[in-house]
């Protein structure tokens, strides 16, 4: 941990600009007037730029390393930043998030893959562990700098481009040596259906989750009429939730089958979805408690997708198939603030947890349904929980494929 103190430094920093930045542009997008359809496009350009991030970054890192990679995309993601409140257009906006997206990937890549470099065996898991728990702690934090006073509309997004710009000060100052992108045998989408049918399903369904639930929270908790010191606390509830209950599910998902954990679980989520259909007019208290309940349930469930898709596959199968699962990740965040903003135009804001409700109820019949197809892999030859964050690129999803196989030689269950 000593050898990476001040790279995890960078990235809370990194993670509390970008959390502050995701719940503003919904603020600000409802100030302006966008509509939820607009919004929901505008918020998943930050996905499709993810996407190509994710493709673009080792290339630059192998062409000019990951210092330069990482100082040249928190300079261009600070002056993004920063055109949101000079171009207050939703076109504007969408190439903003979209360069936003590309820049937070690359950032991300840098970070995963030097903390992979800078584990043992012995390490990984704990390190990995705790650079998620950071994630999600500075992303919830990072909600409640929305109650900073802003009087002329700059103050907020000049906060988010200086955290992106103080991120790189701990990461120029970094000892640990440069890490090497690894690449990994190539495994088709088709290739990890066949094999494990359950972690390919709840991957995309995950995407269209959770970027709704972050993406357009903001949207909604405007139409049920909060002001924004309660969007902010709405919103970094949930984030800090999930550090209190990956304990539990990770001991819950070892010990039984993840199958009927990830059953139980989309129910309960779908439950407290469907229960905040109707808690427009209830207490502040309330409907907070239900988004910190929807957080703490639903954002474990890509970590479980990932980790039963490596109970299936073969150990040099996995970093090939970690890559291919944040990419359906990816797709599915695409498409879900887009259908799901369309819905809340047509039918209201209650479609926000409908459409929730509807997402991971389907996780949880489609695990159902694959139980019934076949039988559960031996209790001693699951790999282990690790959680993983919903901004996680293809490197941290390979190390944790890593983590699940090293020293691990018996066969895998067949299809």
């Amino acid at each position: 941990m000593r050898s990476v103190w001040a790279l995890f430094i960078g990235v809370a920093v990194l993670a509390l600009g970008n959390g502050l930045q995701s719940t503003l542009l919904g603020v600000r997008a409802v100030d302006a007037d966008f509509g939820a359809t607009v919004t929901g496009y505008v918020m998943a350009g930050y996905f499709v730029g993810s996407l190509v991030g994710s493709v673009v970054t080792p290339k630059l890192i192998e062409q000019v390393g990951h210092i330069r990679v990482f100082a040249a995309f928190a300079s261009v993601i600070s002056t993004s930043a920063l055109l949101h409140a000079v171009f207050v257009d939703p076109i504007a906006w969408f190439m903003f998030r979209a360069v936003t997206g590309l820049c937070i990937a690359g950032l991300y890549i840098v970070s995963e893959s030097w903390v992979n470099s800078a584990a043992t065996n012995e390490t990984r898991g704990k390190m990995l562990s705790a650079y998620m728990l950071i994630i999600f702690a500075a992303m919830g934090v990072g909600q409640l700098l929305l109650n900073v006073p802003d009087h002329n509309g700059y103050i907020q997004f000049i906060i988010v481009s200086a955290l992106m710009s103080v991120a790189l000060v701990p990461m120029s100052l970094a000892r640990t040596p440069a890490p090497e992108i690894v690449n990994p045998r190539p495994v088709t989408i088709a290739e990890i259906y066949r094999l494990s049918p359950l972690a390919v399903i709840a991957c995309f369904f995950n995407g269209l989750g959770q970027s709704v639930f972050f993406m357009l929270g903001a949207v909604y908790g405007d139409a049920i009429g909060m002001n924004v010191a309660q969007v902010s606390i709405l919103m970094a509830l949930p984030m800090l939730g999930v550090i209190a209950s990956q304990f539990p599910v990770g001991m819950v998902s070892d010990r039984f089958d993840r199958r009927q954990v990830m059953t139980v679980i989309s129910a309960l989520t779908a439950a407290v979805a469907f229960t905040a259909v109707f808690s427009g007019d209830l207490p502040f208290l309330y409907i907070t408690g239900l988004f910190a309940l929807f957080g703490a349930l639903s954002l474990p469930l890509y970590s479980l997708a990932l980790a039963h898709a490596n109970d299936y596959l073969e150990s040099d199968q996995m970093l090939g198939a970690a890559g291919k699962l944040v990419l359906l990740f990816g797709v599915g965040a695409i498409a879900g603030p887009i259908i799901a903003g369309d819905l809340m135009d047509r039918f209201g804001e209650h479609a926000f947890f409908v459409f929730l409700g509807t997402v991971y109820g389907l996780i949880g019949v489609f695990a159902v349904y694959r139980m019934t197809r076949r039988a559960a892999v031996p209790l001693d030859e699951q790999g282990d929980f690790v959680l993983v964050s919903n901004q996680t690129t293809s490197i941290a999803a390979t190390a944790i494929a890593i983590e699940t196989s090293e020293g691990w030689d018996e066969e895998k269950p067949s299809n």
